[in-house]
């Protein structure tokens, strides 16, 4: 699957996951989307159906996700756990930039695509977030806003 190069850009999310729409399950308000990108990361998303039909969301169509890195959440030693959230990554983190307040840390997934997520320096510290550490990003569907090139 090739994801053309035009589907990056310049945005406030941090976050940019960019593929071809491979599912649509039809809801009476939101409409979930599945994208894959061309590594098979898979991301589910919700739409309302009025956005869906204005932007000509179908299968097959190119399209990029976008997620503020307020919104991925970073968990460490889930095993055997559940979790509501529809996006589950498992990744390595890569960079860990402490701030006053706050730490940005990049989580590299598997098939290439990174992570950003901001976090307290508190749960940073809490959950050992650093150079190679093993973590779970993830996000919920509502969390994902679908972008398509106009």
């Amino acid at each position: 699957m090739s994801i053309p190069q035009e589907y990056k850009m310049r945005t406030s999310a941090r976050n940019q996951l960019a593929g071809v729409i491979t599912s649509i399950r039809d809801g009476s308000v939101n409409d979930e989307i599945e994208l894959q990108t061309a590594s098979g990361l898979r991301v589910v998303t919700t739409v309302t159906r009025a956005s869906r039909e204005s932007m000509g969301l179908n299968v097959g169509t190119a399209a990029t996700a976008l997620i503020k890195a307020s919104a991925v959440m970073l968990v460490t030693d889930a095993e055997g756990m559940r979790f509501s959230a529809r996006n589950q990554f498992a990744g390595d983190v890569t960079c860990v930039r402490k701030g006053a307040v706050n730490s940005e840390i990049l989580l590299t997934l598997p098939g290439g695509e990174q992570l950003v997520a901001i976090v307290t320096n508190d749960s940073a510290e809490g959950l050992e977030l650093a150079m190679g550490k093993r973590a779970l990003a993830m996000f919920k569907a509502g969390a994902a806003i679908l972008a398509v090139c106009a």
